[in-house]
């Protein structure tokens, strides 16, 4: 199976604690990195978890609040120093090319690399990167400045020949690719050969939606349908929730429902407030309305 694991860097709000690390997280997918906001310390915890800095071509940063993007200068800094020469790729709501320039201009004035920044609109959901496995899509947020989650969706691949069914037909190699993807096979005497006898399903694909910040929006449920995995901002337990609707936050309650109306497979919750000091509370509280919900914590690592 292919590899589609989230690495959890940092879970925690604005208020720094001793506890957790601001926002980051890496998405492998067949070992490419992808790094999901890169809050204060991201490259120290990038380093304990051993992740690869090398195979590390993308930065998504959902929004421009500090605890979500501090971590980029000394990043990209690093980056330079270990004489990179990799393009790097930042995705990210108008603005942070503005801010980013004079302290790259200023820090590092001999750059070993390009780094690209790909401003994206925050009003609507649109495609932002794609390869030959993989899509990034923005999710339009509510929070106080223009913020996006990400929905990850891998592309279905080819099916799977058998090795028996070549050496059976005698099928020439230069016909495995069309038969991969799904073409029948004529033998010489015209009879033709179904794909589905020749063949296996491709291999599963893999989701990942990710929303913070926000409020409770009930928009969100159509854009994260079915995904195998999500992470939501829990910032609030259910008892403050008027704080919540005051910060542009959402509660523990609410991003359960949202995994409940979006029929997720799995949820994981984070940015917790530094004013709770027991989040397995938190957990409880979002599991009594969404049972197959996890907490985020510092070095998970959730396999998909």
């Amino acid at each position: 199976m292919e590899k589609f694991e989230l690495t959890i860097l940092g879970c925690g709000s604005a208020k720094p604690t001793m506890k957790h690390f601001p926002s980051s997280q890496v998405l492998n997918v067949r070992d490419k990195m992808f790094m999901i906001d890169c809050g204060e310390g991201s490259q120290l915890q990038y380093c304990k978890s051993r992740l690869p800095f090398n195979r590390l071509n993308h930065i998504f940063i959902s929004h421009l609040h500090g605890d979500h993007w501090f971590g980029l200068p000394g990043l990209i800094s690093t980056f330079n120093l270990q004489g990179r020469t990799a393009e790097l790729h930042v995705h990210s709501p108008q603005g942070l090319q503005q801010m980013m320039q004079p302290i790259m201009d200023y820090c590092n004035y001999d750059m070993t690399y390009q780094v690209y920044f790909h401003e994206f609109s925050t009003d609507e959901p649109a495609v932002i990167f794609e390869d030959r496995t993989l899509t990034v899509s923005t999710i339009p947020l509510t929070h106080r400045v223009p913020t996006c989650g990400f929905l990850f969706k891998e592309k279905e691949g080819l099916r799977h020949i058998l090795r028996d069914m070549i050496d059976a037909y005698h099928i020439p190699l230069a016909y495995i690719n069309n038969i991969k993807a799904g073409a029948d096979f004529v033998l010489p005497d015209g009879e033709v050969i179904p794909n589905e006898r020749l063949t296996t399903p491709p291999s599963l694909v893999h989701s990942y939606a990710y929303c913070s910040d926000t409020m409770y929006r009930p928009e969100i449920v159509e854009l994260v349908r079915g995904v195998d995995l999500l992470y939501h901002e829990a910032t609030y337990a259910a008892e403050d929730e008027m704080k919540a609707q005051k910060h542009y936050h959402s509660t523990t309650l609410q991003a359960a429902q949202i995994a409940k109306d979006a029929q997720v497979k799995q949820l994981i919750i984070g940015h917790f407030s530094a004013r709770y000091t027991d989040e397995d509370k938190l957990l409880s509280e979002a599991k009594s309305v969404f049972t197959n919900t996890l907490l985020a914590n510092e070095g998970c690592v959730f396999e998909v």
